[in-house]
């Protein structure tokens, strides 16, 4: 079965609200349950996805719950939960986080990795656009396309995630480990609290000095898992 073929199966089920994102070959559609009103996200990827698949009915608060993972011909269909919220980009919009209102977010997101790490999966693109917040105040990390299972002494063999967010081991230089998603999530606290790269502008006191242990070049000078740095916040 092809993508396309895997869309109209859906769409006799579900109808097309809007298309939410279609570029790098991925596309990713906001369906809506015919009968029951309920929307879903439906991502549709060009390669196979073992990360998905592994996420499959995890239940966390703080990730999207992942109804199904197909292997097609051409691809990977995703059926996930629909998150109605907006990305934490857009909420800067307004203005900068101040540091309570940053580590509620960061606690959120510290949650999910937790839970993925303990499924060896390092999601390797933690980035405002990719932590969504619900009206209830709900953290999301969403998008797992650049996620891999972490396996024990490979290098980075494909470069993905976002520049400015990855460490130098996700650059091709070293294996990715949850380590790996604490610089970005560092990274994310910085920008949340200055809207700048701590390269440029650190935050002050307490928060500086979390995201300076969070970015250190070394990932052995890091804080060592995501449960750590939410006790840290």
């Amino acid at each position: 079965m092809t993508q396309n073929e895997y869309l109209e199966k859906c769409l006799v089920t579900y109808s097309l609200v809007t298309t939410l994102s279609d570029k790098n070959g991925c596309r990713v559609l906001r369906l809506r349950h015919k009968r029951l009103g309920k929307d879903v996200t439906l991502r549709l990827l060009p390669d196979a996805s073992r990360v998905y698949e592994k996420l499959c009915s995890v239940k966390c608060p703080n990730l999207p719950e992942i109804y199904d993972a197909v292997s097609l011909d051409d691809g990977t269909a995703v059926l996930e939960e629909y998150i109605d919220g907006i990305n934490v980009g857009e909420i800067m919009e307004t203005g900068l986080y101040k540091y309570k209102g940053a580590a509620e977010v960061l606690r959120g997101v510290c949650s999910a990795l937790t839970v993925l790490h303990s499924r060896s999966i390092v999601h390797r693109d933690v980035k405002p656009e990719n932590v969504l917040v619900t009206p209830s105040g709900r953290v999301v990390l969403i998008d797992f396309n650049a996620s891999r299972v972490h396996s024990l002494g490979k290098k980075d063999t494909v470069i993905m995630g976002t520049v400015g967010y990855a460490p130098p081991e996700q650059l091709g230089m070293a294996q990715s480990d949850d380590r790996t998603d604490v610089y970005a999530a560092g990274v994310l606290l910085n920008v949340m609290l200055t809207g700048a790269h701590p390269t440029e502008v650190l935050a002050d006191g307490r928060a500086g000095r979390i995201v300076k242990k969070c970015t250190m070049v070394n990932p052995d000078d890091r804080f060592q898992s995501a449960e750590d740095l939410a006790n840290a916040l």
